[in-house]
């Protein structure tokens, strides 16, 4: 089945002067142009391309690759803005993405960046962001364990910290005390579900969770004083900085480490710093 927005393995059936037609469904041939056509391809061969529609609302396939496909949330800037209808956004493509007025939960500017879930419009059949995240997360409750590697689009800052979307499905958290410093919406990159709370909204973190934190960050911590001759200029007064700079962990999690190593007599608190005990020196 022909899936619009997205890829697509299509045969070649035929080459003319604007390029490639390609077998889609209920017998229409969709034009791949000329410009995108792989060197060395002839009809009858199956091509992998991203169908979507041209100006004219016309079925186009292209060997490029868009920012985000249909039913994927992405981080988009806006080109224009017109009047009546809306305002386009930069997908990666040679039409931009309309986002209707009606789709966006305040007006957009031009060279505003925006986060917005793709669609494909049941009534228009176009393909149409919107900035309406809610409506189209994932209804089913997120089912992720504690600790469990995830991946983060982060859309918004909050008065308690990040707003993301955890693997293209739910909204999750990354609060500001366990980060070491601000992080930009629109950043891609891995974190972890600290929690999944009964009402479903997920806790997450950007360093592993419990013992899998602690336990190697603490023998970090330790060779650390061990190279530095026994002491260490950090303790739990230390800027979340200068430990993600040094440790590459956020400060509750250093914090969660010098913890488990002053319980078991390793370190002592030096005020500043921190040094081995004879047990350990």
């Amino acid at each position: 089945m022909l899936m619009i927005g997205r890829r697509n393995t299509l045969r070649v059936v035929r080459d003319a002067a604007p390029g490639f037609y390609l077998a889609g469904d209920d017998q229409r041939e969709i034009l791949l142009p000329g410009r995108y056509i792989p060197p060395g391809a002839k009809p009858g061969d199956n091509l992998d391309v991203f169908v979507y529609l041209d100006s004219e609302d016309r079925l186009v396939a292209t060997t490029e690759t868009p920012l985000a496909s249909v039913g994927e949330f992405a981080w988009l800037q806006v080109v224009s803005v017109v009047p009546r209808i809306g305002a386009f956004l930069h997908w990666g493509l040679a039409k931009d993405l309309l986002l209707p007025f009606h789709e966006q939960t305040k007006p957009v500017r031009r060279k505003e960046w925006v986060a917005a879930f793709i669609f494909l419009d049941p009534v228009s059949h176009r393909i149409v962001a919107t900035t309406r995240l809610g409506r189209h997360l994932s209804q089913t409750p997120p089912t992720y364990a504690e600790g469990q590697t995830v991946n983060l689009l982060v859309t918004a800052k909050t008065n308690l910290g990040y707003n993301a979307i955890v693997e293209q499905a739910h909204r999750g958290l990354l609060y500001h005390s366990d980060l070491a410093g601000p992080l930009i919406p629109g950043q891609k990159m891995q974190g972890f579900v600290r929690k999944v709370r009964s009402d479903g909204k997920i806790d997450l973190s950007l360093d592993a969770a419990g013992y899998r934190r602690v336990a190697p960050l603490t023998e970090q911590i330790l060779l650390a004083l061990q190279a530095s001759g026994g002491r260490l200029a950090f303790d739990d007064a230390t800027s979340p900085q200068a430990v993600r700079d040094k440790f590459g962990v956020s400060k509750n999690a250093f914090k969660q480490a010098l913890g488990a190593l002053y319980k078991k007599r390793l370190i002592r608190f030096l005020n500043p710093g921190i040094e081995l005990t004879d047990k350990q020196a």
